[in-house]
């Protein structure tokens, strides 16, 4: 009799705890917090490499094509000399969204300039900027089409404070100062996906630091981003060593191989080859 009253206790726990609501919202996938140190010691190893040796790295991890964007995220500038466009570092993401409302007809620019200034401070708050760190990327999904979250302006800030670079499936603004000040850019269309308005009325943050898709990848907090001309590539934060030792191989060969062939041409050794 005490087994059976055991087995019936067992079984209405079971049914109590089968009949518990779920949650009415949940995030599947774990985020970690990594360490500045941590950060700054993985970036080092893929600093100077072709994105394309990345690809070649993360076929070696078993990861072909599953984490290289789409060919359309691309460069807003590109230095064709030292290669200043090129990103090596650790994503911070960023999701913004539509919104439901629009802004009403202002009798003047002073009274539009107190709603705007509202909007940014209770829509578009700054507070995820704190976590900028030296090789930071920042890595946002757009909600809207014409949007231009990021501008000279406040993407200067931003660089000053560490970051290295911006890749978005949207697009920024201001593209002829941000050319000028060499901010590095990965957006939607390169250069003819800059984008015009503003945030409010338009757009608003819905997270930061949580997965985004954007070129059709999924970005983690903390995931390596390396970008060149040939495109962006993302390297799992769990597989990054793995990807980095195969990477630093493959350049490492190439290196060596084109260095041969510009002793038989006669030509000067230049830094890509050294």
């Amino acid at each position: 009799m005490r087994r059976i009253a055991l087995l019936l206790c067992a079984t209405a726990l079971a049914w109590g705890q089968a009949r518990q609501p779920a949650p009415y919202s949940k995030q599947y996938l774990k985020v970690e917090q990594y360490s500045q140190e941590e950060n700054t010691r993985l970036i080092k190893l893929f600093d100077g490499m072709r994105v394309t040796d990345v690809v070649d790295g993360l076929d070696v991890a078993g990861l072909q094509d599953i984490t290289l964007m789409d060919p359309d995220i691309r460069p807003l500038w590109r230095d064709g000399e030292k290669f200043t466009h090129r990103i090596y570092g650790v994503a911070l993401t960023l999701r913004t969204v539509p919104v439901h409302e629009r802004a009403p007809n202002f009798p003047n620019h002073d009274e539009f300039a107190k709603w705007e200034s509202n909007w940014y401070r209770t829509k578009v708050p700054g507070d995820w900027t704190q976590h900028i760190q030296q090789g930071t990327v920042l890595v946002f999904d757009a909600g809207t089409r014409d949007d231009g979250f990021c501008g000279s302006n406040n993407a200067l800030g931003w660089y000053i404070r560490g970051l290295r670079g911006i890749v978005t499936n949207g697009g920024c603004r201001d593209s002829d100062e941000m050319i000028l000040q060499k901010l590095p850019v990965y957006q939607k269309g390169g250069p003819l996906g800059t984008t015009r308005g503003i945030d409010p009325g338009r757009e608003q943050v819905e997270s930061y630091n949580q997965p985004v898709s954007v070129g059709r990848v999924l970005v983690m907090p903390g995931d390596i981003i390396v970008a060149d001309i040939d495109g962006v590539a993302v390297v799992p934060r769990a597989r990054a060593e793995v990807v980095a030792k195969a990477a630093r191989k493959i350049l490492d060969g190439d290196k060596a191989g084109r260095k041969k062939l510009y002793q038989k041409l006669g030509w000067p050794d230049d830094f890509t080859v050294k």
